[in-house]
């Protein structure tokens, strides 16, 4: 994605506006609109060792903006590809004695969906308000053990839009308690076989807002919920690990009194002596420090 388009997408996130110059008119317009975007990591082949920002190299304050995230990551799982080969062969096969009395009607699904985007405008009430602040608070507590940031308040107004959503789909003007439930532990069931018994099994495990956030939001290094990721581009392990590189430099160059030496011996020096936790990524980020 090019640097235009990215600020024009970031406008129209942010500001919900969009502004146009173009033959002599120049106007901004309101964006009332939803996103849904795909992007491919760098070389197409997603590293497990890096963060989302790093592999799909978009910037965190765009990124931050979407409420939620999911990986799709081609793994090599026997059970999964069978089930991915039977879909797509299915679009182009289907048995004669199919039952289709239970499928909704593309056309009666778009109906739908329309009228419940332009017709239902739900409102929080006093339960589900405080629903949401407990929730808020739950998601704040959950990294502060460790001593990390695992939610802004903007992912409480991405839980707030969600739980919105959830009361449209019921054709509801009312936010209840439940659909804040259902947005931020929405339980999706899934039949994973095992292969020990060759029996299937059935587990209530999906958490729809949880799952984005663990699969957009994980320090890989620690495999733990860190919002910064996606709030400031970096995660709170690699900012300690510039910290202590920043006062390393300052201890040692603090000691040469003026003497100018070039970074690379300056490099050199902090891997002889040990005196920090050494990551090459940390260094054009303690420039700055």
């Amino acid at each position: 994605m090019n640097d235009s388009t990215r600020s024009v997408l970031h406008e129209v996130m942010e500001q919900q506006t969009l502004s146009i110059a173009k033959a002599g008119i120049i106007c901004q317009l309101n964006a009332r609109t939803s996103i849904l975007a795909a992007a491919n990591p760098v070389d197409s082949q997603w590293n497990r060792n890096k963060t989302i920002v790093d592999n799909i190299q978009l910037p965190h304050t765009l990124l931050s903006r979407f409420d939620l995230i999911f990986l799709l990551v081609d793994s090599q799982n026997e059970l999964y590809d069978r089930r991915l080969a039977n879909h797509l062969v299915s679009l182009y096969y289907k048995e004669t004695n199919d039952d289709d009395s239970e499928l909704l009607d593309l056309a009666l699904l778009r109906d739908y969906i329309g009228y419940a985007r332009s017709c239902v405008n739900p409102l929080l009430d006093e339960t589900s308000s405080q629903r949401l602040i407990d929730k808020y608070l739950q998601m704040r507590k959950t990294g502060s053990g460790f001593g990390q940031v695992s939610a802004y308040p903007r992912q409480l107004e991405s839980l707030i839009r969600l739980a919105e959503a959830h009361a449209k789909i019921r054709l509801s003007n009312t936010v209840s308690v439940q659909d804040v439930e259902d947005a931020y532990r929405q339980e999706n069931f899934m039949q994973i076989r095992t292969f020990q018994n060759s029996a299937f099994s059935t587990f209530s495990y999906f958490s729809l807002y949880r799952e984005a956030l663990k699969q957009s939001a994980v320090d890989p290094s620690t495999g733990r919920v860190d919002i910064n990721i996606l709030a400031a581009g970096i995660s709170t392990t690699s900012r300690e690990v510039i910290d202590q590189l920043a006062e390393a430099v300052r201890s040692e160059l603090s000691h040469r009194h003026g003497i100018l030496v070039s970074l690379k011996k300056l490099m050199q020096q902090l891997r002889q002596n040990d005196l920090v936790n050494f990551q090459n990524f940390a260094w054009p980020f303690m420039i700055f420090e």
